[in-house]
């Protein structure tokens, strides 16, 4: 197993982060694609949508061309919902890494390093919930390149963030993530997070059936929130 190490951001990392960011998020579209096929309202307005152009048109050909492009936008809609998402964090916290997360208090940013390249990333600043601001800290950010996933870098990387708040009086570390990420569920509830909510993140994830979960953690020697 390759060895790694983690380290603080620096700004030479900078292109490969965001690739790796990008990529990260991206590769979840199919899971997400996958999601809204299961759901029973999808099934059920395929069903209903070939059933009535094949009545309409008398041709059962054209209602599998109807429900063909139907697919067809799910999956354009499933893809736009994760690209824009890429693009607001590229254009956001993620357009100037050092000045979001190196400069600004309570905040900081990691890399994992193997075999001299950066494979992983996290991040933690004050929570946009301004209910946890000054009890919580907010782990973000959490990317790990494929090819190194199974070898404990994921879990180095929320370390340092546990260990972070920690240092710095924090209570609780909170962090959310989408439902097709089960591996990051996984990941997040062995560090001892649990989900305290769910929410849609737009009007498009609505439609979707798309949920974003929200986790906490309680940090040992601090009063749990109820």
């Amino acid at each position: 197993m390759a060895s790694y190490r983690i380290r603080q951001y620096r700004d030479q990392d900078y292109d490969t982060v965001r690739t790796l960011f990008a990529r990260g998020i991206l590769e979840h579209t199919p899971a997400g694609y996958r999601h809204v096929l299961r759901s029973a309202w999808a099934q059920l307005g395929l069903l209903v949508l070939f059933a009535a152009v094949r009545a309409a048109a008398g041709y059962w050909v054209l209602g599998l061309g109807a429900v063909a492009l139907v697919l067809s936008a799910a999956w354009f809609l499933v893809r736009s919902f994760s690209t824009s998402y890429v693009r607001q964090a590229l254009s956001t916290d993620l357009r100037d890494i050092s000045a979001s997360y190196l400069r600004a208090p309570d905040s900081c940013f990691w890399v994992a390093e193997a075999g001299g390249a950066v494979v992983g990333m996290v991040a933690v600043a004050p929570p946009q919930d301004a209910a946890e601001r000054g009890v919580a800290l907010e782990l973000k950010r959490m990317s790990v390149s494929k090819d190194y996933r199974g070898r404990g870098i994921s879990k180095a990387l929320c370390g340092e963030v546990l260990r972070f708040a920690r240092a710095r009086g924090y209570g609780a570390v909170v962090l959310s993530t989408s439902m097709v990420q089960l591996a990051a569920q996984r990941l997040y509830e062995g560090q001892g997070f649990r989900k305290v909510g769910a929410s849609s993140p737009s009007l498009l994830g609505s439609l979707l059936c798309f949920q974003i979960f929200h986790y906490r953690c309680d940090l040992p020697g601090r009063t749990a929130a109820p």
